[in-house]
């Protein structure tokens, strides 16, 4: 084709939507990337920055068959050693400590919308691993699916919120969404018992008792943690709890290594969901990014929070040389 030619299909290309064409022939076609260059005159530069783009903006889905991540050796360990219903394990052996987090939370999103069905009631923790995953799973009606928020708000330095959870997993998946419109934690137990009967947080509190699956990822009893950083608990806070054997935080309540919840000072002052609500679930899905929540993980799925787990092989090895 001459130059001139070329130029008058990216000139086309252009005016259509070059994005398209050029995510069509690569996709569909099977095209090459120098190939769709020469032939729309571009520079392979520019075709990856479309390919790109047309994955940015959801016009390119890609999926693996989640046969590949839950019936391999690993997935089936998990199940077998820790009695869970599935397990999703994706590979991030040498990835660097961002990129399997990512590759993890992509996992989760892949498979969310298959474990959801009509009339479920999803129960959303805090936290950035929900946050992230919310932010890419593929936009997916599931009819008649309600979110709800499960704790309370509070101040982040993550730039997100409890609500910006729940709120964004449910436009992506086109379900109503329940939020709870009061602090996490209040400044006093008399405070936050009067709250709590205030009708109209009453009725979103009662709301929270009817959900019948979870999602969350167990944040760890460090000062690094979430619950910590987000001022949710004090170091003071921190300390008292892990002295009494505090391994890991569910919606923002401390459990011990055999997933109990810690009873302490900072429960009468929370607003949200009771743990015991979310033992037994029709189902939990935890989601395990890092080895630092390997202990946290295990406390989980001791304490009947968990059916199906998300993680990468390095914490499902981790997971099953510690044993159940």
């Amino acid at each position: 084709m001459s130059g001139s030619g070329r130029r008058r299909n990216l000139a086309r290309a252009s005016g259509e939507n070059a994005v398209i064409q050029v995510a069509w022939m690569y996709y569909y076609d099977g095209r090459n990337q120098q190939d769709i260059a020469e032939a729309l005159g571009i520079s392979r530069a520019t075709v990856v920055n479309y390919l790109q783009e047309a994955r940015e903006k959801g016009l390119i889905r890609i999926t693996l068959a989640a046969p590949a991540f839950t019936t391999h050796r690993l997935a089936l360990e998990l199940c077998d050693r820790f009695g869970l219903a599935g397990a999703y394990v994706v590979p991030d052996e040498g990835a660097e400590m961002e990129d399997a987090f990512l590759r993890v939370v992509r996992g989760a999103a892949m498979w969310l919308p298959d474990l959801l069905e009509r009339g479920d009631r999803l129960g959303v923790a805090w936290g950035r691993t929900v946050y992230e995953l919310a932010e890419i799973v593929e936009a997916r009606l599931v009819e008649d699916l309600t979110v709800l928020q499960l704790v309370g708000s509070m101040a982040t330095p993550y730039g997100f919120t409890a609500e910006a959870c729940s709120t964004r997993l449910a436009q992506r998946l086109g379900a109503r969404c329940l939020n709870l419109h009061a602090p996490a934690i209040i400044s006093r137990a008399a405070l936050a018992a009067e709250l709590r009967e205030e009708p109209i947080l009453k009725a979103q509190l009662d709301q929270l008792e009817t959900v019948n699956k979870l999602l969350f990822s167990v944040g760890t009893a460090t000062a690094e943690s979430h619950i910590v950083l987000s001022g949710l608990a004090t170091r003071e806070d921190l300390d008292w709890y892990v002295k009494r054997g505090a391994v890991g935080v569910i919606c923002g309540r401390f459990i011990d290594a055999g997933g109990r919840q810690l009873p302490g000072p900072m429960e009468d002052r929370m607003i949200g969901i009771p743990l015991p609500h979310l033992v037994g679930l029709e189902m939990g899905i935890l989601v395990t990014p890092g080895l630092d929540k390997v202990e946290a993980t295990q406390a989980a799925i001791r304490g009947g929070y968990v059916t199906h787990l998300v993680t990468g092989t390095t914490v499902a090895e981790a997971l099953l040389a510690k044993g159940g």
